[in-house]
């Protein structure tokens, strides 16, 4: 049988590289760095200026609701608004479901 398969000789381990566990560590802090430039920084951006559209919104503004529903603002309060989608038909929203302020006179147009 020996002339077919060689003899396997058991070696001692090598001892592991040295600065291994700094290396792991290293690359982990790096990781969540890039993850906080790639996608937790740019939500938090997006986040603020839509807080800012929504605490700037007005009476008479045109928006368009996250649901795609074309209104002109009648009336707001502190968490909700009204919005004229119609000829005598006003709907109540959450001001947080606004997703664009449109320019003036853009449902007109729309006709």
């Amino acid at each position: 049988m020996s002339l077919f398969i060689a003899s396997a000789h058991a070696q001692a381990a090598g001892a592991p590289a040295p600065g291994g566990e700094m290396f792991q560590i290293l690359f982990l802090v790096g990781l969540f760095v890039l993850f906080y430039f790639i996608a937790i920084r740019p939500q938090r951006k997006r986040q603020k200026e839509h807080q800012q559209m929504v605490s700037a919104l007005s009476k008479g503004d045109e928006v368009v609701t996250s649901s795609g529903i074309l209104g002109k603002v009648t009336a707001l309060d502190d968490n909700y608004m009204v919005l004229n989608v119609a000829n005598n038909v006003d709907m109540k929203f959450q001001r947080v479901h606004v997703h664009a302020v449109l320019p003036k006179g853009t449902l007109k147009s729309i006709g």
